[in-house]
């Protein structure tokens, strides 16, 4: 995934339904997972693998690779090690970076290395001319040799590997250009445990799409759908052949879902009276604001009012003023936004404060709101 903010931000302001499953003995793949740690041999228990709490330990890694990897040149992939040739921290298929840029920014990316390579990690950022300004910088400033901070491994898009934390019985991938980063170690994954599983993966154009000579080892398991040459994609081509028996996408299916928020929509909407599909997303932009209200923030250091719109997030509004306010995920699970209110009661939309950090007054001011009327807070 790019960076969770700008147009490549994982998201999940709130866990998808049935995003972990059940757990369901299946003989077969018990068989398979032997086989498969023995090529994989980091994965660990197959259980349900949960979202993990931030690691707020901050290390430092070296850029040793860098590849344009789109042939439109807009997006390139770096590779980073550690400076003393050290092993790197663990990491699963979904698993993001925190990126500390030179600029003091910093950006979230999705893994799309090799869990078991323990030397390196890698990441593919796309320059988004009208974003931040993270994806330029990347692509613009960071050098072979360079030395980068980086928070985490950290993961909030697990995949549940069907059998073992999931009753699903087959997967199906749907990427949307740059959200192709934290499907691809899913494929991986897939691949290597014999799972039942495909991917349509869409774009603009081809030339925009990425690690398209990656993918072409899966063969017909993976579709390239292009809007200039096909169109949007129908969901029945999103989600693949469907029933015979019923004309819809069928029983059994985990949906593993990166992309813009229309697509997340339309997916979430069709599948909203299908109990029997996991849908488990990231999104690449932060979700609309919902029910908002406008009101209004004061900065407690100068006492200007920012007046926030009804459609429109504490965060944004206070960039405006303050661009180098710290932030990332713009979805409420990172924390990196995180400041304390001084005055006025805050309507609390994220998945990470703790019940303590509330009553003290933190506020996460890219999802949360007023409960009414200002909200000061400690800028």
């Amino acid at each position: 995934m790019n960076h969770r903010a700008h147009p490549h931000n994982t998201s999940m302001t709130t866990p998808p339904p049935h995003l972990y499953g059940r757990w369901r003995h299946d003989p077969f793949l018990t068989v398979g997972t032997v086989i498969a740690k023995m090529w994989w041999p980091i994965w660990r228990p197959l259980a349900p693998l949960r979202p993990t709490e931030a690691d707020d330990g901050v290390t430092t890694v070296r850029l040793i690779g860098r590849e344009v990897v789109a042939e439109d040149e807009n997006v390139v992939a770096l590779t980073f090690a550690a400076p003393d040739g050290g092993l790197l921290a663990r990491w699963h298929p979904g698993a993001h970076l925190d990126l500390l840029l030179p600029s003091g920014r910093m950006r979230e990316y999705s893994l799309c290395g090799d869990p078991a390579d323990r030397n390196t990690y890698r990441i593919a950022v796309r320059r988004i001319p009208d974003g931040g300004g993270g994806s330029i910088e990347v692509h613009d400033a960071l050098r072979v040799g360079d030395l980068v901070s980086i928070k985490g491994p950290r993961n909030a898009f697990p995949l549940a590997v069907p059998g073992h934390g999931s009753p699903a019985q087959s997967l199906r991938f749907v990427a949307a250009g740059i959200g192709i980063t934290p499907i691809l170690p899913m494929l991986a994954a897939a691949d290597r445990f014999g799972l039942d599983w495909s991917m349509i993966y869409t774009g603009r154009t081809s030339e925009s799409i990425p690690f398209q000579q990656e993918l072409a080892r899966y063969g017909d398991k993976v579709t390239i759908w292009t809007d200039d040459r096909h169109g949007l994609p129908t969901m029945e081509d999103l989600l693949g052949p469907v029933d015979p028996e019923t004309g819809r996408a069928p029983s059994g299916l985990a949906v593993y879902c990166c992309g813009p928020v229309p697509m997340l929509e339309r997916l979430r909407t069709h599948l909203g009276d299908r109990p029997d599909i996991e849908l488990h997303y990231e999104r690449f932009s932060p979700p609309p604001v919902e029910n908002g209200v406008p009101f209004t923030v004061t900065l407690a250091s100068t006492g200007q009012e920012i007046p926030v719109a009804a459609d429109q997030t504490a965060l944004a509004a206070i960039l405006k003023v303050l661009p180098s306010v710290p932030y990332s995920c713009q979805q409420g699970f990172c924390g990196t936004c995180k400041v304390r209110t001084l005055a006025g009661e805050p309507d609390h939309r994220d998945n990470i404060l703790t019940e303590p950090e509330r009553a003290e007054g933190m506020f996460l001011t890219c999802v949360s709101r007023s409960a009414g009327g200002n909200v000061t807070v400690d800028l």
